[in-house]
């Protein structure tokens, strides 16, 4: 165990940078690219504001990742439950004093950046949840005391993003920590009862929803109902899709874009202005270059020592592989509109924030695979 942490402390700068993984990072610069070109599209062929925005985020926030990359796994171990307590504090301060928009009061203003702390609970949860199961005997995680500990960790940030209000980023955070104690080993037949739980519950929670969440659900069901208002969007969405056909329809001639029949486009819906120009072959592509990310990333977990930084990857791109679903599916009509950026290609500079902090942790695990930690 000494001769393994003296590997790690002895590494020189040059080392650490050879053991950067290539094709994580290449991944990450083609994803932000193409973000970059659908910000430029969704503004007519314009270098405006969205894709200034986007584009400078995106080279300073990956900037940041390559930077973050050299700090030991260890330090983040340390960090866990201190990261989530900072993030759960920054989730109540939101609630309080935050700026509101859109009914919804959940972002923090830092002057160069409204910064929304929900999104940076998707990677902190994991962060919290794979440092509670670090030192953990596999016997003892199905113990009382050691599975209520982690619902109550998931249900304080989801319960304050779900009141501000944000169902999807609330579902995303439950999902992000639902799939690190699954990991962890937790028995099967606790994850049945809950769903069992969810599914019997559903109809009396859906009571609580807000209007236009009620409005959403129906909408899923039969967006014709009300295809001016609530079905609006799906309905655009699934015309723009189909519109690009197998080839797409070409860089700026996206019809659903420029006749401004997409709303939201530079955000949620960014992978439907995609799809629209580049068509069923682009759309395969860019989920090709997801599929490599995420299998990096589970890569870079199978291959380090410590269990902490294994749980850490496994779950972020677990995480990673769920946002995806969620946004693609969205925008297809196969799930209700939830507002899930697509990551690193969407507007917005928490969710990109978050992504890059996340990333920059599984290359620190990539750099110190050989580290244990105690």
């Amino acid at each position: 165990m000494f001769q393994r942490q003296i590997y790690s402390d002895q590494l020189t700068f040059f080392q650490k940078v050879r053991s950067f993984d290539i094709w994580l990072i290449l991944s990450v610069l083609v994803l932000g690219i193409v973000g970059i070109i659908s910000m430029y599209s969704s503004e007519g062929g314009e270098f405006l504001y969205y894709t200034k925005g986007h584009f400078i985020r995106f080279v300073l926030f990956f900037s940041l990742m390559l930077i973050f990359s050299f700090i030991r796994i260890k330090f983040w171990h340390d960090l866990g439950y201190f990261f989530y307590f900072i993030i759960i504090l920054l989730l109540i301060y939101a609630s309080l004093y935050g700026i509101t928009a859109s009914g919804s009061q959940r972002w923090i203003s830092l002057h160069f950046i409204n910064l929304q702390p929900s999104e940076l609970m998707k990677v902190a949860v994991i962060v919290c949840f794979a440092k509670y199961y670090h030192r953990m005997q596999i016997n003892n995680v199905n113990k009382f005391r050691n599975l209520l500990s982690p619902i109550i960790i998931l249900l304080i940030p989801t319960g304050l993003v779900l009141s501000q209000p944000d169902l999807g980023t609330s579902i995303l955070i439950a999902l992000s920590g639902i799939v690190v104690i699954w990991l962890s080993g937790v028995n099967i037949k606790y994850f049945i009862y809950t769903s069992l739980v969810l599914i019997v519950s559903a109809p009396f929670a859906i009571s609580f929803l807000k209007p236009y969440q009620k409005l959403r659900i129906l909408a899923f069901f039969d967006p014709e109902r009300d295809p001016l208002g609530s079905g609006y969007q799906i309905i655009q969405s699934k015309i723009a899709i189909g519109s690009g056909g197998i080839w797409g329809k070409g860089l700026l001639k996206g019809t659903q874009n420029y006749l401004e029949f997409l709303p939201e486009k530079h955000t949620d819906f960014i992978f439907t202005l995609f799809s629209e120009e580049f068509g069923f072959l682009g759309s395969l592509g860019l989920l090709l270059v997801y599929s490599l990310m995420i299998y990096r990333i589970i890569i870079i977990g199978t291959i380090c020592r410590s269990f902490f930084a294994k749980l850490y990857c496994y779950g972020f791109g677990s995480a990673i592989f769920v946002y995806v679903v969620v946004n693609m599916s969205m925008v297809l009509g196969l799930l209700p509109i939830v507002g899930s950026p697509l990551p690193i290609v969407s507007y917005g500079g928490s969710s990109m924030l978050a992504t890059m902090i996340g990333l920059s942790i599984v290359m620190s695990a990539k750099i110190y695979h050989r580290q244990l930690i105690s």
